[in-house]
């Protein structure tokens, strides 16, 4: 008689898509008790780590009025976000960027892109997907899901300056959290 061991259960999880984390955000932004409970920053954006779908890095953001993240990416992560309260704004770039071995790109005309996402809208985007997350509100909070995976193996920030791109820092894990 032989005798199988058990599954872990981990080896039975599959990577989450792009629908999966946009459906975790989705169902995440519904928890009205999870929304209210993040404390919000009159100052600075405020921010708690949650339990992602299959191994999914997940955060709960509070984006007091007149803040944003500016021109960044997820590195090699797929991701998904919604806002639950308020209004976010997403600029982005319709335009695959080389990975690695640049510091300076000059951009077309028309690779700009703009959404405005109030509650209970979001997205899911894929790998190098370059953009900045605004709350252009002058007087109210925005709250919103966000969900990566892998869970983030480091951010590249960029600054702007008309059709130019610069690569300015590569931060990793330990920098934000």
């Amino acid at each position: 008689m032989s005798v199988s061991s058990p599954v872990p259960a981990s080896a039975s999880v599959s990577a989450p898509t792009q629908t999966e984390l946009l459906d975790f955000v989705r169902r995440t932004v519904a928890d009205a008790e999870l929304i209210a409970s993040l404390p919000l920053d009159p100052e600075g954006r405020t921010w708690v780590r949650l339990d992602g779908p299959g191994g999914s890095e997940a955060w709960l953001i509070g984006w007091p009025p007149g803040t944003g993240t500016g021109w960044h990416d997820h590195a090699d992560s797929l991701g998904a976000f919604m806002t639950a309260s308020g209004e976010l704004k997403e600029n982005s770039l319709a335009a695959r960027l080389p990975t690695d071995g640049w510091k300076t790109l000059e951009l077309t005309d028309d690779v700009d892109r703009g959404r405005r996402l109030g509650a209970g809208q979001g997205r899911a985007f894929g790998r190098h997907h370059v953009h900045e997350v605004l709350n252009e509100s002058p007087d109210r909070h925005a709250v919103s899901v966000h969900a990566y995976y892998p869970p983030l193996p480091q951010i590249r920030r960029y600054s702007r300056s008309g059709h130019t791109l610069r690569l300015e820092q590569v931060e990793r894990p330990e920098d934000w959290q």
